[in-house]
């Protein structure tokens, strides 16, 4: 099976081209990924009979956590790892070209936010700052040099000064994104207020051990009232990921064309769950070809008919680690 280029990835923009791309992706990993064809084998399924969407088996995200999950022969460009607690086994995930991160992020967001050019790009992230590997970072730190504009960069713990560069970007009109990790954020509307309607708030990441899990409507009251904003949007996102869906505001979330979510039911993890109902999440990330498209997760989350989607937790047994981790 040959394997699709970037070309025919982002290019998608029906259910009819995602499923056939799908598909064929599918066949190439389950052939060219050792750790995935090994799990189709264990689960004694060919690969030959799997002629639609809904049959592909998802292998479980906690293989990132044990074994290299690579498609074909290249080397990496570089290894995203998670965050987590001390002691805690995180995931890697090898990225053999860097160009599928670098394409996926920048037209996500311009599909749901328009050109970078247009923004000023503050990115409040110390729990990803202060340690290697974030492709989280990678992402932001790309954004702001896209943004091209001086005021725009990372702030650590100086609310200070970020408080000030929003005060001048309120007088100026200019539109801003402020794209911050649960905990900072909170931590920063402690200290200071600000009435800035126009601004963009995109929390994602979690509390990261640093704070008790809020509800999402306790904790999006909470940075709207600070903020002097109508509603926070959300990026979710994974290490094991190269796309990301948005959502702006309410929770509700969307992917872009070529990145979709499957709930499955929590007991058999090889049977799909309607739409409004909760499951488990899959997620089939194509940009994701020189690794693993096709994953389980051990989050929760419930599918409309629409394709957007929530996400409602995660499953008790499973490591607190990710993007957006709230109970809501």
């Amino acid at each position: 099976m040959i394997k699709p280029g970037q070309e025919k990835i982002f290019a998608i923009n029906n259910k009819a081209k995602f499923a056939e791309t799908a598909l064929q992706i599918f066949q190439y990993q389950a052939a060219n990924c050792a750790v995935y064809k090994a799990f189709i084998e264990g689960l004694k399924i060919d690969p030959a009979l799997i002629t639609s969407v809904e049959h592909i088996p998802f292998m479980p995200v906690e293989f990132f956590k044990s074994h290299k999950v690579v498609t074909g022969e290249s080397d990496a460009d570089v290894i995203f790892t998670s965050s987590g607690t001390t002691g805690m086994v995180t995931s890697s995930h090898t990225v053999t070209d860097l160009s599928w991160y670098v394409q996926s992020f920048r037209e996500a967001f311009k599909l749901f936010y328009g050109d970078i050019k247009n923004y000023t790009v503050l990115a409040l992230l110390p729990a990803y700052l202060e340690r290697e590997g974030s492709s989280l970072i990678y992402m932001a730190q790309d954004l702001i040099t896209q943004s091209a504009n001086s005021e725009s960069g990372f702030f650590l713990y100086n609310h200070e000064e970020l408080f000030g560069i929003l005060q001048k970007q309120k007088a100026a009109g200019k539109p801003t994104l402020l794209i911050g990790v649960t905990f900072a954020l909170l931590d920063f509307v402690e200290q200071y207020q600000i009435d800035f309607p126009q601004l963009i708030v995109m929390e994602t990441g979690g509390m990261k051990g640093r704070r008790k899990e809020m509800i999402r409507e306790e904790l999006h009251s909470t940075l709207c009232a600070g903020f002097g904003v109508n509603a926070i949007h959300s990026e979710y996102g994974m290490t094991e990921l190269l796309s990301q869906a948005y959502s702006k505001g309410e929770g509700i979330f969307n992917c872009p064309p070529w990145m979709k979510i499957i709930t499955r039911d929590t007991n058999d993890p090889f049977t799909q769950v309607g739409a409004g109902k909760i499951g488990g999440v899959n997620i089939i990330d194509l940009a994701n070809i020189n690794s693993c498209s096709f994953i389980a997760t051990q989050d929760l989350g419930k599918v409309y008919e629409d394709s957007s989607f929530e996400i409602l937790g995660r499953f008790d047994n499973s490591d607190i680690r990710g993007c957006n981790l709230l109970v809501g």
